[in-house]
């Protein structure tokens, strides 16, 4: 191309390339494509790079026009969104200013100073207003202000939070200036043409508190949230999720349940109840004998250790900040309680000599850990300060790493599937900057990784940076019954502990040299586990995972020997069975444990009584069968039988 020549190449995702005046905007050429692409048309990726669809293209480039159908129509409904919410509330409450207000999952918030506090009322209100923009079809523009103009522009304007963040922008950064009709907020952008294009599929759905910059000795701020979303279709489904959340909250079945509670006297920390510590035992009983049949040993490490320990592995330079320190000041020592296990399992390979013979060791801990967690971030058993995992770490040769990455990966999609989660997603989380070890350990370790889940078709998606301090590791997603992702499993190779802690063993050779270490946990946290599991199956368990598998309900009080007598033989059958002889009517009795979601009711009254017979009634089903009570126990022994033993 001559210097000379204005006119540059563009080439579309089929390969197509248009020659174009230098300047030409993606806009344009989506006119000149077709009237209904021009008319779908939100943003544009230019070289990759969202943009706006009036930004002028002043050299060779590829270029993809966003509709509503692509992904990327989200976060750019999303993010115009929350221009909408600032630009109702300065209409509705003049004098507010507003701060920030980003694109998050599932929706978008802003953050507002405002002197009197808004109220859930007021959501309805503003959401009112949003939907009149958006009728306005208010044109949007973009400008490039100098940072001088832009900070003295606020700053008149009594938005004193928009000047501060204008003077902190780094100074190779453009100043954008993005209006809506009247309206204009700094922005990065892109946006689209006009408000007309966001649509309707959006509510607001709650007031919080917040502070400047997420520093709480900022000044306090008020954030409203919202959810968008491309159609109302897709934005009835996010609120039917949320609705099925809300009944499938653990907090609120836990309490109905009687599994569990906690309270201020030890924030963070589960009281587990008879029949949440049932579940509990189940759920620990069942990793147990799997762990067992796989030739893993159990071992049981101290709570306290000595914090030469923890800076000797590096857990005190990354973790410090989340332990719970323990002085013995006559000793003059620091303890930590074990945020985690691993330091403690290789002091226990240090132990005596061993053999590659003696290898793998597979060393497993139900362990009890502790980790300070803010207040504001617990929430219910899902994030706590005391919880136990179902921990393990591997001690193999390093060339077999790879082939107890597979094995401890098969684990954990066996064991998900049997507990009803079918769908499963993996990530490789990769080193972190603040990282132990050398590039060509690093190497080995993330090549090892990849090596395992191409060997079990296994696909994953590359989550850069976020590996932890000694090594990588493959996350394990699962996804409940209401679609759901919780990140529970992890598989991770470390070379670097225990170079750390001169951990060895004799090679084939004669030679001493260190062992690669797998860490691995199947459902992570017990707690954080069990909650998932409660709003999966929305309390209603399988019946061998149930905390009260079926409970004997009389009719009358002449039956009252008879279900004591059926309680003893479901029992000595293995059931967890409970006996409901008070002087109720049936009715209320049934309707009393379909609220505790006890999955089998036998219904025991004088007929049954003399015939030796029991009538099942089974959660959520109208139709019952009367059986032998012979028949009935061998049937719900099979039933209650746990997935792994069938």
């Amino acid at each position: 191309m001559n210097a000379s020549d204005n006119s540059i190449r563009v080439t579309l995702p089929d390969g197509a390339v248009r020659v174009v005046t230098r300047g030409t905007t993606p806009a344009s050429i989506a006119a000149s494509i077709g009237p209904g692409l021009a008319k779908a048309a939100l943003a544009a990726r230019i070289n990759g790079a969202l943009a706006d669809l009036d930004l002028p293209i002043e050299a060779d480039a590829t270029l993809s026009i966003v509709t509503r159908k692509d992904a990327d129509a989200l976060e750019l409904i999303r993010h115009d969104c929350a221009h909408l919410l600032a630009m109702a509330v300065q209409e509705l409450f003049p004098g507010t200013q507003v701060t920030i207000g980003p694109v998050i999952e599932d929706g978008f918030f802003y953050d507002f100073a405002r002197n009197e506090p808004f109220t859930p009322d007021d959501l309805p209100r503003i959401e009112a207003r949003m939907k009149e923009i958006v009728a306005r079809d208010a044109a949007t523009r973009r400008e490039v202000w100098p940072r001088d103009k832009a900070i003295a522009h606020f700053k008149a304007m009594g938005e004193s939070f928009k000047a501060e963040i204008i003077a902190d922008l780094p100074e190779s950064e453009a100043i954008k200036i993005y209006w809506h009709g009247d309206w204009h907020d700094l922005c990065r952008g892109p946006h689209l043409m006009s408000t007309g294009k966001i649509g309707t599929a959006f509510k607001l759905m709650k007031v919080a508190g917040a502070y400047w910059r997420g520093d709480s000795k900022n000044q306090q701020l008020q954030r409203i949230y919202g959810t968008a979303w491309r159609d109302e279709k897709e934005l009835a489904a996010h609120l039917h999720r949320l609705e099925e959340a809300e009944k499938r909250d653990h907090r609120r079945l836990g309490k109905e349940m009687d599994l569990f509670h906690i309270q201020e006297e030890a924030v963070g920390q589960v009281f587990w109840h008879p029949k949440g510590h049932a579940l509990y035992r189940t759920l620990e009983n069942y990793i147990r004998r799997k762990i067992d049949a796989r030739g893993y040993v159990e071992v049981k490490t101290p709570m306290l250790l000595d914090r030469t320990l923890w800076e000797r592995s590096g857990h005190w330079a990354k973790y410090r900040a989340n332990m719970f320190i323990a002085e013995v000041e006559d000793e003059k020592k620091t303890l930590a309680i074990k945020p985690m296990n691993c330091p403690g399992h290789v002091q226990i390979f240090n132990q005596g000599l061993k053999s590659y013979r003696d290898l793998p060791i597979r060393m497993a801990e139900f362990g009890a850990c502790h980790r300070y967690e803010p207040s504001g971030a617990l929430s219910g058993i899902m994030r706590v300060r005391g919880f136990t995992q179902d921990d393990a770490h591997i001690f193999c040769e390093p060339h077999r790493m790879v082939d107890e990455a597979i094995k401890a990966s098969e684990l954990i999609f066996e064991t998900y599937r049997e507990l009803g989660f079918d769908d499963v997603k993996v990530k490789l989380s990769t080193r972190p900057d603040e990282r132990i070890g050398s590039d060509a350990i690093w190497d080995k370790a993330e090549a090892d990784l990849a090596e395992a889940c191409k060997r079990l078709s296994i696909p994953y998606d590359m989550n850069p940076g976020e590996g932890a301090f000694y090594g990588p590791k493959l996350e394990f997603t699962l996804f409940d019954a209401i679609g759901r992702g919780w990140q529970c499993g992890t598989v991770q190779v470390d070379f670097n502990l225990p170079d750390r802690f001169d951990a060895e063993y004799v090679a084939e050779d004669g030679s001493r040299k260190r062992p690669a270490m797998l860490h691995r946990a199947v459902l992570g946290s017990m707690e954080r586990f069990i909650g998932v599991v409660i709003e999966h199956y929305a309390g209603k368990f399988p019946l061998w995972l149930a905390p009260v598998q079926a409970v004997v309900a009389t009719i009358v009080s002449d039956a009252d020997d008879y279900a004591g007598e059926v309680r003893r033989q479901l029992r000595l059958a293995g059931l967890r069975v409970e006996a409901d002889t008070r002087n109720e009517k049936i009715n209320y009795k049934i309707r009393e444990h379909s609220l505790a979601k006890v999955p089998v009711m036998l219904v025991a009254g004088k007929r049954e009584a003399e015939e030796g017979t029991v009538t099942i009634r089974r959660l959520g089903v109208e139709k019952q069968e009367t059986l032998k009570l012979g028949d009935a126990i061998a049937l719900l022994a099979k039933e209650a039988t746990p997935p792994d033993l069938r």
